[in-house]
């Protein structure tokens, strides 16, 4: 059946639809953006608050078990940021073999995705380790991302003059 203008009587049904299909499909666009700024707890934080309950609780046991799943959770996510908290929650648990492995293994990673950020991380956990020979090579890598960026540039020699005073400072400047 037509109208006045020649229009089907469906047609302002059909207009109305189609206006509730791009409303909710907009609505599902700013839900799902939305959803995106809140950021979802590390996989491997409940396994470090975990080792860190038991370490209170005095069972070393369970805390080198839950060490071990954080570090492996970790290791699935191919973040520098899970091995380099695995490092410091090993540290905690006085394990600094599995604080060096899971170090060396944030830093690979930090260089293959150019982070100059966890690169730094690695290098500052290696000097609190006291590893410093193993700090000065990653400062080296952080130096050579750093280059186009002068306060980068400057971030790396402050580090590098926190460690052991200038020695590593006139290598970098090389």
């Amino acid at each position: 059946m037509k109208n006045a203008l020649g229009l089907t009587s469906r047609g302002p049904l059909l207009f109305v639809a189609l206006a509730i299909a791009v409303l909710l499909i907009a609505l599902a666009i700013v839900e799902a953006i939305g959803g995106q700024a809140r950021p979802e707890p590390a996989p491997w934080a409940e396994y470090l608050k975990s080792m860190e309950d038991a370490l209170a609780a005095g069972d070393a046991r369970a805390a080198d078990w839950l060490l071990r799943q954080a570090h492996w959770v970790a290791l699935g996510s191919r973040r520098w940021e899970g091995m380099l908290e695995v490092g410091d929650a090993a540290v905690r648990a006085g394990n600094v073999t599995a604080a060096r492995t899971a170090y060396l293994t944030a830093a690979y990673r930090a260089r293959r995705l150019r982070s100059f950020e966890g690169i730094l991380a690695a290098v500052e956990a290696f000097a609190a380790l006291g590893d410093r020979e193993v700090a000065g090579q990653w400062l080296g890598v952080a130096n050579e991302l750093a280059k186009p960026n002068e306060s980068a540039r400057a971030r790396v020699r402050a580090v590098a003059e926190s460690l052991n005073g200038h020695a590593l400072t006139s290598e970098l400047e090389r």
